[in-house]
């Protein structure tokens, strides 16, 4: 279920790519290898449930207006601050397309390459959508210590 809820907008899209990806196991269980790990296996199939169902409702989805913003200077600490809870919220708020990239390489290990074949776009656009997811939750980050300053000095 992380892996789905790392991909998803929310928890009903992640139950569903579950509910999806377990069909598929079942469907597919013939091909499992034993001398693999079902872990792995599985995994692998959770992702590219994710990204299918990512394709499938991109012609639903609403043009994304990303703009570049000022960069601003944080403390490096402010990570190590944030607990699970705030890290997937941070996760749940970017746009789908920076989501998924951002997963599929920062987390999954998936080349650019990799990216680009599974979401049928160029390489270079995944390469400045992890850029602009990078710097989406910098910003989601910096803005989520701004608003837990206040609230410690009021």
């Amino acid at each position: 279920m992380s892996v789905a809820l790392r991909y998803s907008g929310n928890r009903e899209e992640a139950c569903e790519i579950v509910n999806d990806s377990f069909m598929k196991v079942f469907d597919k269980i013939d091909q499992f290898s034993p001398e693999n790990s079902f872990k792995g296996w599985l995994r692998r199939i959770l992702i590219n449930t994710s990204v299918d169902y990512y394709r499938k409702n991109l012609k639903y989805m609403m043009a994304l207006d990303i703009d570049k913003a000022d960069a601003e200077t944080y403390q490096s600490n402010i990570i190590e601050e944030l607990s699970r809870e705030d890290i997937l919220g941070i996760l749940r708020e970017l746009p789908e397309i920076l989501r998924i990239i951002f997963n599929m390489y920062e987390i999954e290990g998936y080349k650019h390459d990799e990216i680009a074949a599974a979401l049928n776009i160029p390489s270079s656009t995944s390469r400045t959508y992890l850029a602009r997811a990078k710097e989406k939750l910098r910003e989601k980050v910096i803005a989520l210590n701004h608003i837990r300053n206040e609230g410690a000095v009021r």
